[in-house]
C-alpha cells in the first residue's frame, strides 16, 4: 500500500468521522422537537377549554421567536461572556461572520448552534406552562425571547463554556443542564409569576382553589412526549469527538451514551415513584418523571444507577411538596414549572456536590466541590429570577403584561387567536366554575 493510498484512506476516514458528528447532533436536534410537541399537548390539556388554543399557539411561536433571536445574538452571548459580564472577542459568532452560514469546510458550527437554539427554546416552553390563561401573547413572546436567547445562554457561558468562570474558578459540574437550563428557566418563571398574579378564581380568602385541566389525559401524554424529547436534549449535552478521544462531557471528562442511558432511565423511574408517594395524583406523578431526570441531569456521567434512582426519587418526592408551598405563598404556577424545573434544577446541581465532591475535572480545572456547586446553584437561580422579575415588572407598569379581566373571563382563545378548539361540542366561551362573577355569564350568551 502506497503512502498516497494511506493518506487517501486517512482523509476519507476523517471526513466520515466529521459527518458522523454532524449526523448525531442533527438527530438530537430533531428529537428535541418532541419536547415542544409535548409541551404543546401538555399545556393545551392543562388549560381550560376557553384557553386551549392560545396555550398551543404560545408553544409554536416560542420556537419561531427564539430560533432567530438566538441566531442574531444568543450564540454570540455564549461565546462572548465566559468570564462574566465583560465580553471578549467572539466575532466568529456574529450573524454576519462566515461561520454563521453554509460552509463546506465547517461541519460543526451549524449543528451546535441548532442544538443550543433548541435548548433555548426549551426554556421558553418552561415559562409558557407556568403563565397560561392570563398573560398577553405579546408579553410572553418578549419574555421568551429574552429568556431563551439571552438569560439562559449567559448562564451557559458561565457554567458550560470551556472557559466559563464557574468551571475554571469553582469546578462547576452540570453536564445535563440541571442548572443552566432548568434552574434558570424555573426561577425566571417565578419572577414573572410574582408580577403576573394568579388566575381569576384561583384564590378565595387566601385559600388556593383547584382549577382542573380540561383534558388531563392530553396533559399526561404531553409529559410522556417531553420525556422522549429529553433523550435528544441529553444527547446534545454530550460531545461526540473524532479520532481516538471518543465521547466526553462538555467539560472534557470521558463518558459515553451508556452512562447517560443507565441514569436517564433510572432518573425517570425514581422521579415517578417519589412523586407518586408524596402526591398520589396523576399530574404530579407524571411530572415526577421529568423532575427525576432534571434532578440527576447534572451528574449523569458520574452516578451509579442505583444511587441515581435514590436521588431522583428524593427530587420527585420533594417536588409536589415544594409546588404546594409555592401555591400557599400566593403564586399561581399552573403546571408546577417552578417546582419541577427551578427547585429540581437547583437541587440537582447541589446533589453533585454532595455525592461527587473531590471528583477531578480534566486538566488544570478545580475539582468538584460542594461549595462550588452551592455557589453555582445560587448563581443560576439569581440569573433567572432577577431578569424575570425585573422585565415583567416593567411590562406590568406599562400595562402590557396581563390581559384585561374581561378577556380572561371570556377566554384568551376568543381574543388572542380567535378560534374554538372543539366547535362541535364545547364552545371556547364555556362557563367554568370560579372564573366568572355572578350574573356575568349572561353577557356571554
Amino acid at each position: 500500500m502506497t503512502v498516497e493510498t494511506v493518506e487517501s484512506l486517512k482523509a476519507t476516514f476523517e471526513m466520515h468521522q466529521a459527518m458522523n458528528v454532524e449526523v448525531f447532533y442533527w438527530w438530537c436536534t430533531a428529537i428535541m422537537f418532541m419536547i415542544h410537541a409535548g409541551f404543546l399537548a401538555y399545556e393545551i390539556g392543562a388549560s381550560r377549554v376557553k384557553n386551549a388554543l392560545t396555550s398551543g399557539m404560545k408553544n409554536i411561536l416560542t420556537l419561531s421567536v427564539i430560533i432567530p433571536t438566538f441566531y442574531f445574538f444568543g450564540w454570540w452571548i455564549y461565546n462572548a461572556f465566559p468570564n462574566g459580564l465583560i465580553p471578549i472577542d467572539a466575532s466568529a459568532a456574529l450573524p454576519w461572520s462566515l461561520s454563521m452560514g453554509p460552509d463546506v469546510q465547517d461541519m460543526g458550527t451549524g449543528i451546535f448552534f441548532a442544538a443550543f437554539a433548541l435548548f433555548g427554546a426549551t426554556t421558553g416552553s418552561i415559562l409558557s406552562g407556568a403563565v397560561i390563561e392570563r398573560i398577553r401573547l405579546s408579553a410572553f413572546l418578549i419574555l421568551a425571547a429574552i429568556l431563551g436567547s439571552a438569560v439562559w445562554i449567559l448562564a451557559g457561558a458561565w457554567g458550560w463554556h470551556p472557559d466559563g468562570w464557574l468551571l475554571t474558578e469553582l469546578g462547576y459540574h452540570d453536564v445535563g443542564a440541571s442548572g443552566v437550563v432548568h434552574a434558570v428557566a424555573g426561577f425566571f418563571a417565578l419572577g414573572v409569576l410574582m408580577n403576573l398574579g394568579a388566575r381569576v378564581g384561583k384564590f378565595k380568602d387566601g385559600v388556593a382553589m383547584y382549577i382542573p385541566p380540561h383534558s388531563l389525559p392530553m396533559a399526561l401524554i404531553g409529559l410522556m412526549m417531553i420525556i422522549v424529547g429529553f433523550f435528544g436534549f441529553l444527547g446534545g449535552c454530550i460531545i461526540f469527538n473524532g479520532g481516538e478521544t471518543g465521547w466526553t462531557t462538555i467539560y472534557g471528562n470521558p463518558t459515553n451514551l451508556s452512562a447517560f442511558g443507565f441514569n436517564t432511565l433510572m432518573g425517570f423511574a425514581g422521579g415517578v415513584v417519589g412523586a407518586y408517594l408524596t402526591s398520589r395524583e396523576p399530574f404530579w406523578t407524571m411530572s415526577g418523571g421529568l423532575a427525576g431526570i432534571i434532578t440527576v441531569a447534572a451528574g449523569l456521567d458520574l452516578y451509579y444507577p442505583g444511587l441515581t434512582f435514590v436521588i431522583a426519587a428524593s427530587g420527585g418526592a420533594l417536588m409536589p411538596i415544594v409546588g404546594r408551598m409555592i401555591e400557599k405563598m400566593g403564586v399561581d404556577d399552573a403546571v408546577g414549572a417552578v417546582a419541577v424545573h427551578g427547585f429540581c434544577g437547583v437541587y440537582g446541581v447541589i446533589m453533585v456536590g454532595v455525592f461527587a465532591s473531590a471528583y477531578p475535572n480534566v486538566g488544570d480545572l478545580p475539582d468538584i466541590t460542594l461549595s462550588g456547586q452551592l455557589i453555582g446553584a445560587i448563581v443560576m437561580a439569581l440569573t433567572g429570577f432577577i431578569p424575570g422579575w425585573g422585565i415583567s415588572y416593567v411590562l406590568k407598569k406599562l400595562n402590557a403584561l396581563r390581559v384585561p379581566p374581561h378577556v380572561e373571563a371570556l377566554g384568551l382563545d376568543l381574543v388572542e387567536i380567535p378560534a374554538k378548539p372543539y366547535p362541535e361540542s364545547l364552545p371556547a366561551q364555556a362557563i367554568v366554575e370560579n372564573t366568572l362573577e355572578p350574573g356575568q355569564e349572561k353577557q356571554l350568551v
